[in-house]
């Protein structure tokens, strides 16, 4: 497990300056809306979607009732469903953990599994356990500390959350560059941008993803056989 661990806190090095300062924006917030530290470590613990959190926020303070509160995260959360079909089998022989798995498979989290290299003499189970339970305590931590340095100084916090944006940046640059084939890559690209421009920005989201995940699985055998061609001849 230790060498799972290292693994993992090494691939997770992006979440994990991404996630402090992002969870970081959501505790200022937090405790400006009049919720201390303590709300912030268990929203992070048991709600864990950066949207969502940042979105509850604007719920309580607002009053909003609990039929409300449940429908507005389904619709926020809807993609971490199809992000779960990729780790089907996997999560299957993962069963004490499992419900651990489904509920910490966030947009960063699901990225790096799906690029993530196995290191010789590290078990594949528990390196994405290790790196699921450290981008959660990334999170937990940064939300945390916000509400804390929230409570102690005050200063504008304006931008502050567009960490989460470069964070998805870098994230999508060593993907491009690392997995043998650029088509997906490419198609996640190409079906946002479509989508934007026919849907908007607050309706592209599942769209896109749903053309993806419908290519992904027609040109499936296509993309195999590519991706083998592509790790024989040593190129991307």
């Amino acid at each position: 497990m230790k060498k799972a661990l290292k693994a993992a806190f090494k691939a997770t090095m992006p979440v994990f300056f991404g996630y402090i300062f992002v969870g970081m924006a959501f505790g200022l917030l937090c405790q400006r809306n009049g919720y201390n530290f303590i709300w912030a470590l268990f929203i992070g613990i048991g709600v864990y979607s950066g949207s969502m959190q940042f979105v509850l926020l604007n719920l309580l303070t607002g009053g909003a009732g609990i039929a409300e509160a449940v429908i507005t995260t389904l619709i926020v959360n809807a993609r971490y469903a199809l992000y779960g079909i990729s780790f089907t089998d996997l999560f299957k022989k993962m069963k004490k953990v499992r419900p651990y798995m489904i509920h910490t498979l966030t947009d960063e989290v699901y990225a790096i599994m799906c690029s993530a290299k196995v290191p010789l003499g590290v078990n594949r189970k528990q390196l994405f356990l290790a790196i699921a339970g450290l981008s959660h305590f990334y999170w937990v931590l940064g939300g945390v500390l916000g509400a804390i340095l929230g409570s102690a100084v005050h200063f504008n916090s304006k931008g502050i959350d567009f960490a989460m944006t470069a964070l998805f940046i870098v994230i999508f640059v060593d993907q491009f560059l690392t997995f043998p084939t650029r088509t997906p890559s490419i198609l996640g690209v190409l079906s946002g941008l479509v989508c934007l421009i026919f849907l908007g920005s607050k309706n592209m989201l599942i769209p896109s993803i749903v053309i993806i995940i419908v290519f992904l699985i027609v040109f499936k055998s296509r993309l195999e056989k590519k991706i083998e061609m592509a790790k024989k001849r040593g190129v991307r």
